[in-house]
């Protein structure tokens, strides 16, 4: 099983950025997948998952209405689209893959069991 994240950046306050993360090993309906992030001096936090079959779709509340989670089953591939970007969206973004079901919010980071690597979103103000 592998996770490559990809399309970190350095973007301007109110940008957008697409992050992709292409896997391999499993396909993308069979697991709970995510995206988390970590800033320098934080935990590592859920920003959005979406369960193995749809249904339940989680959105930190920092990020609802201006960044999307979505997946191509056809290039095995998952997304975050993120939009108007704040400085407080910098951080490592991290791809992620897990049993655990998305309830009331994603998994916590050590429920997940498959990660990327990540890739850095720097958003200057």
């Amino acid at each position: 099983v592998q996770l490559q994240a990809s399309g970190g950046g350095l973007v301007q306050a109110g940008g957008s950025l697409r992050v992709s993360c292409a896997v391999s090993g499993f396909t993308l309906n069979a697991y709970t997948i995510g995206w988390f992030r970590q800033a320098p001096g934080k935990e590592r936090e859920g920003v959005s998952c979406i369960n193995s079959r749809g249904g339940t779709t989680y959105y930190i509340d920092s990020v609802k209405g201006r960044f999307t989670i979505s997946r191509d089953y056809a290039k095995n591939t998952m997304y975050l689209q993120m939009t108007s970007l704040k400085p407080e969206d910098t951080a490592v973004y991290y791809c992620a893959a897990g049993r655990r079901r998305v309830v009331g919010s994603c998994p916590r980071p050590d429920d997940m069991n498959f990660w990327g690597a990540g890739t850095l979103v720097t958003v200057s103000s």
